[in-house]
């Protein structure tokens, strides 16, 4: 039975514990509203510095001048060094892609220049040839055997004419003491003939006839003269002879050519054997060379 006049304890201890459970409640409340937004502005506040700053048109700017910005500036940023090691990636990406690029082209620009420089000539080339031929003054064609003089071979060594009034000619060659002077490094074809010609003199003893028909080795040589302390021999023709003492005279003629690479300022003669037997006709007896490449 209640007490008349005024509420129970029961009721009161309920009535207390009702308003606490409402005070908690809205206390819980207030305070989940409050995390609540605490939690959105930290996380507007980290999308907007840790991630937001590496997208859109910031991050082009900022990568740009990331060596520009001041210490103080950096320790405020959140993501610099993340922007500072990315800025770093991305150059050292696009530079590796330039110089793989540029690589490239220049290879191609050298395979384009080497096909070209294969389809034409580098530079202008001075044609070379000359041809010469024998001397109607036979002391004067023949000079002093060569094998008494240093580095001039064997034989006698041939000097050559190169009047205009025989065939003979010179052309962007020099003919120096009978030796051609290569003035340009290249291959060249190398031509000689001699004529050796034997005639009976009915004045001479026939003693000394028989000496003269007898068998004669006919060498013909062409030389090149280097800086080499020894001429080096090119080429080289031979052949014996075995004239009938009933004839009147005898006729032979050598001849030989081939290709030679040959340097600047290289020389090449012509020496022969028995020149008392060497006719130096024009027509006959001749030398010659021209480059071919």
């Amino acid at each position: 039975m209640l007490a008349p006049g005024g509420p129970s304890p029961a009721q009161t201890c309920g009535a207390v514990v009702v308003a606490a459970v409402l005070l908690q409640s809205v206390c819980v409340a207030v305070t989940f509203l409050y995390f609540t937004s605490e939690l959105r502005q930290l996380q507007d506040t980290y999308s907007k510095s840790g991630i937001a700053c590496l997208t859109g048109e910031e991050i082009g700017n900022s990568i740009q001048n990331l060596d520009e910005i001041e210490s103080e500036d950096r320790e405020a940023d959140p993501c610099w060094q993340v922007k500072w090691h990315l800025g770093k990636l991305i150059k050292k990406m696009m530079l590796k892609s330039y110089e793989e690029n540029i690589s490239a082209i220049n290879a191609e620009r050298t395979l384009a220049l080497s096909h070209t420089d294969r389809q034409q000539p580098r530079g202008p080339i001075h044609r070379v040839a000359a041809h010469l031929t024998g001397s109607n003054n036979r002391r004067s064609s023949l000079s002093t055997r060569l094998d008494l003089l240093p580095r001039r071979g064997i034989g006698h060594k041939i000097n050559w004419e190169s009047s205009r009034k025989t065939h003979s000619f010179l052309h962007n060659v020099e003919l120096r003491n009978g030796e051609l002077v290569i003035p340009q490094t290249g291959f060249y074809y190398i031509y000689s003939q001699i004529y050796f010609r034997f005639r009976e003199n009915e004045n001479e003893d026939s003693d000394l006839l028989g000496q003269i028909r007898n068998p004669k080795q006919l060498v013909q040589y062409v030389y090149r003269l280097t800086n080499y302390p020894e001429p080096i021999l090119l080429m080289k023709s031979a052949r014996t002879s075995c004239w009938s003492k009933k004839a009147e005279y005898g006729l032979y003629s050598t001849y030989q050519g081939g290709v030679f690479q040959l340097k600047r300022e290289d020389r090449i003669f012509v020496s022969v054997s028995n020149s008392d037997l060497v006719d130096m006709d024009k027509e006959a007896s001749f030398f010659g060379a021209f480059m071919i490449g």
